[in-house]
Order: C-alpha cells, then sequence, then structure tokens
C-alpha cells in the first residue's frame, strides 16, 4: 500500500527519478551546467540553460526511450526486486494487465540485463567451486562431465565461504569443464590467491600453478560424521533448481545466462529489497540500458 500511494501517477514517478538522478539538483549531463530553461512536455524533457542540452529522467535506465507507462514499470521492478520466489513472465503480465506476453517479457529481461553491475567486486578469501548440468532429463542418456549431457547446458558456481553459511554467488554457463573454462571462471569472478575448494575433477589440476590455494576434496574419501563434500556450492545449486523450476519451469539454454544472473541478483541482495529496487530501475549502475534487439541478438 505505501509503494502505492507513493508511486501513484506517472508524475510521482518522474519525481523520483529526478530526485535518485540529481539529489543536489539539476547538473546537465553535457556542461555540468545547474539551470534548467524550458521543459517539453510533450516529449518529457529537460533543457539546459548553459547549452541547450534536454535530457529525460530516464535517460541511461532501463525506460530508456520505453513508451511504456512508468507506473507499470515501477511496479514491474518492485514485484522482481520483493517477490522473493521471483517472477514469471505469464506472472507479470497478469498482474499489471499487460495485453501482450512478449511485452512482459521484454520487461523482465530488460530487469535482468540491469542485474550485473559492470564493476562488480570480486569474490574474497576463500570460495567453493562446481560444475552442474540444468535441463530436463533424456532417456537413455548417462552423466558426466566429459561426455556432456545432451540438450542438457553445462554451468559453473561459485561461492564464497563465510563460516558455516554462504557468502555472495556467481553462477555462469560453461563452454566445457575444461581446464581453460574453469579457470576463467575462477579469475573473472575471485580475487587473485584466494582458497579455492574444489572435487577431484581433473579441470582443477592447474590451480595451484596458477596462484590459487588449491584445496582439493574426494567425495569418496570422505568419512562418516565429516562436513559435506562442497556444501555451499551443492546448496546453491540445490536452491537454484528449486528456483527455476519452481518460478520459471523452464528456461531456454540461449537465454539461460540471464536467469542465472537474475538468481545470483536475488541471492546476493536478498537482505535489501530496497537498493535491488533501485539498481533493477537502472538507478546505481553505470552501464547502458539494452534493446530488444540486442535481447534477441544475444541469444542468436
Amino acid at each position: 500500500m505505501e509503494f502505492q500511494e507513493a508511486f501513484d501517477s506517472g508524475e510521482a514517478c518522474r519525481e523520483y527519478l529526478f530526485a535518485c538522478r540529481w539529489p543536489d539538483g539539476f547538473c546537465c549531463p553535457r556542461c555540468g551546467g545547474g539551470e534548467i530553461g524550458a521543459m517539453h512536455r510533450a516529449r518529457r524533457l529537460w533543457q539546459c540553460k548553459r547549452c541547450g542540452a534536454q535530457t529525460s529522467v530516464t535517460a541511461g535506465t532501463v525506460m530508456h526511450g520505453t513508451r511504456m507507462p512508468l507506473r507499470l514499470w515501477f511496479w514491474a521492478a518492485y514485484l522482481v526486486a520483493t517477490h522473493h520466489p521471483g517472477i514469471s513472465a505469464v506472472q507479470l503480465q497478469r498482474q499489471l494487465g499487460i495485453r501482450r506476453h512478449e511485452t512482459a517479457w521484454m520487461m523482465l529481461h530488460k530487469l535482468r540485463a540491469a542485474m550485473v553491475a559492470p564493476q562488480r567486486e570480486p569474490l574474497k578469501r576463500e570460495v567453493e567451486i562446481d560444475e552442474f548440468f540444468l535441463g530436463g532429463l533424456e532417456e537413455g542418456r548417462g552423466g558426466g562431465r566429459a561426455r556432456g549431457s545432451g540438450k542438457k547446458t553445462l554451468c559453473g558456481v561459485v561461492v564464497e565461504v563465510r563460516g558455516q553459511g554462504s557468502g555472495r554467488v556467481r553462477l555462469q554457463v560453461l563452454k566445457d569443464a575444461s581446464a581453460q573454462s574453469l579457470g576463467g571462471l575462477l579469475t573473472a569472478t575471485t580475487e587473485p590467491g584466494a582458497i579455492v575448494h574444489t572435487d577431484a575433477w581433473h579441470g582443477y589440476d592447474r590451480l595451484a600453478a596458477e596462484g590459487w590455494k588449491h584445496r582439493r576434496h574426494n567425495q569418496s574419501t570422505t568419512a562418516p560424521g565429516e562436513e559435506p563434500f562442497l556444501p555451499r556450492a551443492h546448496r546453491a545449486v540445490s536452491n537454484l533448481k528449486a528456483w527455476l523450476y519452481g518460478t520459471h519451469r523452464w528456461a531456454s539454454p540461449e537465454h539461460l545466462q540471464a536467469y542465472l544472473n537474475e538468481y545470483t541478483f536475488r541471492h546476493n541482495r536478498r537482505g535489501n529489497p530496497h537498493a535491488a529496487f533501485q539498481t533493477l530501475l537502472g538507478l546505481s549502475t553505470s552501464h547502458q540500458p539494452v534493446t530488444y534487439r540486442q535481447i534477441i541478438d544475444q541469444a542468436a
């Protein structure tokens, strides 16, 4: 109810965006001028008095160039940020009364694109890393990293160790389970020289030589009563699968990374929904918003 009262009109949404973008008053993105001249009401543009440049409160956000009402975008971001199990395109379409499923799907993917901060901090000190497959069951198809699993998609997970609990998580679609792919995942997500817990897969053999403090665990030699084998990584994968199949039912391989990004976003910001809401709107990130064409092309 508080959210509905705070953002009961498109004008209220614009005032919030203006206050978030220029908390100390208007500042022209071109010349730095602080005085606003005429406002073009039809196009909702503010014009700088010094240089004449026009700018919009939605420029640089997920709503850049949108024709959808701002209230719908605010509600979509609110539902995605606060609804614990997440929300599917079908649910979003019903909740907001959107006519076309494709529009709800596009809104969700634009929000997902804002979930990955360009300069996010690497995982620190101590991590667990593992690989796993996502996809449906296939009759007559066995598992195994080397052989692959047919239509299933290989993914990697890296989780920070924080005492008995889990810290931040990173998830990524992998080309294969080779040393190059797994080493690249670690390098992209974790600070150099961290302690890395793995299983006995030979793809991790080069980690110590590459400067990581490698701690290999062999599942077959784990004694009864000892700590479970890579517990944080396995817990993250189990929770991911429960969330993905429970909320979205299915994710196509070409868009799977976007869903992995959403789960990562939810896990890492589970204690701060307000910050999550602002991030989704693009108010606290520096990357450029994506277009519908870019979303389709990335999956091609």
